[in-house]
This record gives C-alpha cells, sequence and structure tokens, in this order.
C-alpha cells in the first residue's frame, strides 16, 4: 500500500501535475455556455484577483458551475482559473505546492490532509455530495457473487481515493485481510482498462466511465452506499485553504451560491444540468442524467440541517481516520476536534 511520505514529496510532485492540467477548456465544437451566463443573482462587482480552482470530472456542481461560467458571470471583475485533476491525491499535491486555492477532493483524501504527518491547513465548506452506487466494486469472473469470495484476487483502486476507503470497508466487513487475503493494485481508472482487457486484475472498485466499460464484460458485486449501511459513509467534498477563506470572504459567498444554485438544478432540471456534465466529462446527456443516481446531493439547507456538515461529517472523518491508520495510509490519527473544526458550515449556513 501506498504511503504518503514526507511533504517534500508531495511538493515537488505537484509541480509536474499542475503544470500538466493547466485550465481546460469545455471540448465545445460550438459557443460555450458561459458566454451567454447571466449570474442569477446580484453580480458582485468588488471581487477582484485570481482564483485558482482544482476540480474533478465527476457529475456534481463543479462541472456545472464551470460550464456555464457562473463565477465568471457572478464576479466579472475576478479571474478564474480552473484547473482538471484525476484524483484527491493529486489535489493535495496541488494543496501542497501553494497551485491551488479552492479544491474538490473525496473525503478520503480529505483525511489524510488533516492528519499525520501532513497536517494541512485546509477547511471544508461544502458538501458535494454522497457516494452511493457511483463508486462500484466489478469482478470479472461470473462466479463471484460477494466480497468475500474474493481472496486470493488481484484488486485495481486508485490508492487515497473514496473508492480505497471503502474497499477496506468492504473487505473487512467480509473477513478478508487486504494486505495478506488480496492484492491490491494501485491504479488510475485510466490505467485500469488495459489491465482488465489484460487479464491483469480481477476486479476493480471504481466510478464512471471506467466503471460502466468494465462493466460491459463483468458484473457490480458492492459500492459505496452498501458499504455505508454498516460502515462510514464517503463523500465528496469542496475544500479551500482556510487563510484564502478568511480573506476572500465576498468570493466564498458566491462560490458557495453558485454550488447551491448547481444542485438546485441537478434536483429541479436535470436535462440541463446534464449537458454541461454531458460536456466537461465527454459522455452523452442521457448517461449525465443517469449517473445522477449514484449520488446523495445536498442544497445548503440540507447540510446544515441536523448539523450534517458539523459534527456529523466530522465524526466521520475521524472515523475514516482511523481505518486509514490501520492500512498505514496515515502515520498517526488528529485528536477528534481536529476533524470536527476543519468543518466549515458558516459558508452552507448563510446560503440558507
Amino acid at each position: 500500500m501506498r504511503t504518503v511520505r514526507s511533504k517534500k514529496i508531495l511538493i515537488s510532485s505537484a509541480v509536474l501535475i499542475v503544470a500538466l492540467t493547466g485550465c481546460v477548456q469545455s471540448g465545445r465544437t460550438t459557443a460555450p455556455a458561459a458566454e451567454n451566463t447571466k449570474c442569477p443573482w446580484d453580480a458582485d462587482n468588488s471581487v477582484k484577483g485570481t482564483v485558482r480552482i482544482a476540480y474533478q470530472k465527476v457529475p456534481n456542481g463543479d462541472p456545472i458551475v464551470k460550464d456555464q461560467g457562473i463565477l465568471e458571470a457572478c464576479m466579472p471583475n475576478a479571474t478564474i482559473n480552473w484547473s482538471v485533476f484525476t484524483s484527491g491525491a493529486d489535489v493535495l499535491q496541488a494543496y501542497g505546492a501553494n497551485s491551488i486555492d479552492v479544491g474538490y477532493i473525496g473525503s478520503s483524501p480529505v483525511t489524510m490532509a488533516l492528519s499525520e504527518p501532513l497536517k494541512m491547513p485546509i477547511s471544508v465548506v461544502w458538501m458535494f455530495d454522497v457516494i452511493g452506487s457511483a463508486e462500484s466494486l466489478v469482478v470479472r469472473d461470473a462466479g463471484i457473487k460477494s466480497v468475500g469470495e474474493l481472496k486470493g484476487k488481484t484488486i485495481a483502486v486508485p490508492f487515497s481515493s473514496t473508492s480505497h476507503f471503502a474497499l477496506l470497508q468492504a473487505l473487512k466487513q467480509a473477513g478478508l485481510d487486504s494486505r495478506t487475503d488480496v492484492k491490491l493494485v494501485n491504479l488510475s481508472p485510466a490505467q485500469m482498462t488495459g489491465a482488465w482487457q489484460g487479464g491483469q486484475i480481477d476486479a476493480a472498485w471504481v466510478w464512471s466511465p471506467v466503471l460502466d466499460e468494465l462493466g460491459a464484460t463483468g458484473h457490480v458485486i458492492s459500492d459505496n452506499g452498501k458499504v455505508a449501511t454498516t460502515g462510514t459513509a464517503t463523500y465528496d467534498l469542496g475544500t479551500a485553504r482556510t487563510a484564502f477563506i478568511k480573506e476572500n470572504p465576498a468570493f466564498m459567498a458566491q462560490w458557495t451560491k453558485a454550488q447551491d444554485y448547481a444542485v438546485k438544478m441537478i434536483k429541479e432540471d436535470p436535462d440541463k444540468a446534464a449537458q454541461s456534465i454531458a460536456v466537461e466529462l465527454g459522455i452523452s446527456p442521457k448517461d449525465a442524467v443517469n449517473q445522477f443516481a449514484g449520488f446523495r446531493y445536498l442544497r445548503a439547507t440540507d447540510q446544515v440541517a441536523d448539523d450534517a456538515m458539523g459534527k456529523k461529517l466530522g465524526k466521520d472523518l475521524a472515523a475514516t481516520a482511523d481505518f486509514l491508520l490501520t492500512q498505514g495510509s496515515i502515520q498517526a490519527v488528529s485528536a477528534p476536534q481536529v476533524y470536527t473544526d476543519a468543518v466549515d458550515a458558516s459558508l452552507a449556513k448563510a446560503t440558507r
């Protein structure tokens, strides 16, 4: 299992990653939606300067906000630089290099960021979604019907991801030791297809579109949602440098409004939301709509109801840390209050 060894390695790797990702265009052959976007509320002309945002190609609010140019429309005097990343681990590297201000990360890498040895000064400010069947365990052998039957098999998963955490929980729940009973290999989603076709892996825990590709010749036996029923839920989270949040309250207020607006669109006008998702993910609008079913999306009011973003999320992050420690993914668990204090629900509360 890969272990994050030092901040020096983390930072040096980030320079290359950020250089390769850069700012990404939507790939439209016609005029982008952003050119025709008007701010859905009163724009804030006072926000200036450049903000660096890390996003991933996942069907949630970020690709919608980016494709439709909502931040640009609502803060016309600011420069918004969007960079695409392929995993939460890569986003952490960018944070370590001080190359981004705001970033989308899964709950597992967020936990790593708040634990030893990283102890990064970042805060969770938004819950993009609670992950369900969108991340699943697909197996090749039609005769395998349960996780417990994977003993002796080779399983691919992107290490330090929410899929990795869900897989580790599923193996434990099935009575399997992830270090001795199975062979885990660290593969990015892009690497999995070739390994699957070459017969190098027996199973993979991953998300779409690779999940769909592997599912064409395999079948799903578990997912993040099933694991959460007897374990810990996994989330996609919006984060930001804590200092940036304090120094840029006007930007963060607009950013949160934009994310809440995108969630409302997913819930009330999924076909329109799917148009942006399809462009950013390179899939059809129909497939984009279908992918929404794999997540639970929360408006700002839902996120702060019953302290979901406070004590509950903080406890889930702490539980994730306890588990990651047993797997050698972190060096030490921080005090429970560290995970709770890292969740900043003030922006969601102000957006109610």
